[in-house]
């Protein structure tokens, strides 16, 4: 087991990242407190990791509750069901909301935790590629609303991410891909090195080779966990996370959160947002093709049909990082190098779409 830390004060928290973790009941005693213990999970992940995470909770009091899977059902009425199961069963403030699963139901299980009696205990047990290099880090919890992504949310800590990567290997192919995005979105922002690893060994990662895994889930978490570190809120350096998300979620709300996973959607982003810098000059025309031929070595689109660019358009106005009615972009000056701008010609954003989009 390796163990990285995101250096909050007194907010911060243990990764633990092993094989095997699930089945650890001493890793749950050291690192959660709560004799109370709602567990969340999905219909997909509960009958495969449920009995083996209730086992390494005992002897504590626990109680479940089973949601639906799927992007398209992370909203206000799943948090509300979760909700209502705390209350029927008593929990207390003293309580934890544990998260078995992948983003969507650490989303809604964290955002439950932070809104329940004005906040408890959450932890992450993620079991998704995407989860466990990216959406279990952070403490960003929230619901999807019709109008946009995450538009419904909060910040809440986790107080421990226990990410068992033996999980992976009961993980579709299709998901495994769509964890890779974000992986790639680490090496673009800050870690030129690291995407150069990515593009010697893009095809052990997607035949599931523990080893290169392993290394791609340490290295991500120890990039996010720093940025965190710096930028708790998303006031500077924490935007950087967002490359490709404004043009993903955007693709992923246009088309009601259900033909495209949420990796598979920021795969087309971060093409588009590559895109974008090389319209805008700061992006050589060899970095672009590096990035977009990468992206499709992955297994994740470059270009999506079934959204008209004026639509995403639309979606992307109403994103979370629209500022004085200016779509904020985080673009790249290089691969490694990635800053957030709103100063740019609404000529190259238009030809960006126009290329990538319908």
């Amino acid at each position: 087991m390796e163990t990285l830390r995101v250096e909050l004060g007194s907010r911060g928290y243990p990764i633990l990242i092993g094989e095997g973790l699930l089945g650890q009941r001493t890793l749950f005693e050291q690192h959660v407190r709560a004799r109370d213990i709602l567990v969340v999970s999905n219909t997909v992940v509960a009958p495969l990791y449920l009995e083996a995470l209730q086992t390494s909770l005992q002897p504590r009091r626990v109680v479940t509750t089973i949601l639906p899977d799927g992007e398209s059902h992370k909203t206000l009425a799943n948090v509300a069901r979760v909700l209502d199961v705390l209350v029927a069963n008593r929990l207390g403030r003293d309580c934890a909301v544990v998260a078995l699963g992948g983003g969507v139901v650490g989303d809604m299980a964290g955002f439950a935790a932070a809104t329940y009696q004005r906040g408890v205990d959450f932890v992450q047990v993620p079991t998704t590629l995407l989860a466990q290099v990216d959406s279990s880090v952070g403490g960003k919890t929230g619901v999807n609303h019709p109008g946009g992504k995450n538009l419904i949310g909060a910040f809440h800590q986790p107080v421990a991410v226990v990410a068992d990567t033996r999980t992976l290997a009961t993980l579709p192919a299709r998901e495994l891909r769509a964890g890779l995005a974000e992986v790639i979105k680490y090496g673009l922002i800050c870690d030129a090195e690291f995407f150069s690893w990515l593009e010697a060994h893009i095809e052990e990662l997607l035949v599931g080779d523990a080893e290169a895994l392993a290394r791609v889930i340490r290295r991500s978490c120890e990039i996010k966990a720093e940025i965190v570190r710096r930028d708790e809120r998303e006031h500077a350096d924490r935007a950087f996370l967002n490359l490709g998300h404004t043009f993903g979620h955007a693709i992923e709300s246009a088309t009601g959160y259900r033909e495209w996973l949420h990796g598979e959607a920021i795969g087309a982003g971060l093409v588009m947002a590559a895109r974008m810098s090389r319209e805008c000059g700061y992006l050589g025309a060899e970095d672009l093709q590096r990035v977009t031929r990468l992206v499709a070595r992955a297994g994740l689109p470059t270009h999506v049909s079934s959204v008209k660019p004026h639509t995403a358009l639309e979606h992307m106005r109403i994103d979370k990082k629209v500022q004085a009615g200016r779509i904020r972009l985080v673009l790249l000056r290089g691969i490694g190098s990635a800053f957030v701008t709103a100063d740019y010609g609404e000529p190259a954003l238009q030809r960006t779409l126009a290329t990538h989009l319908g």
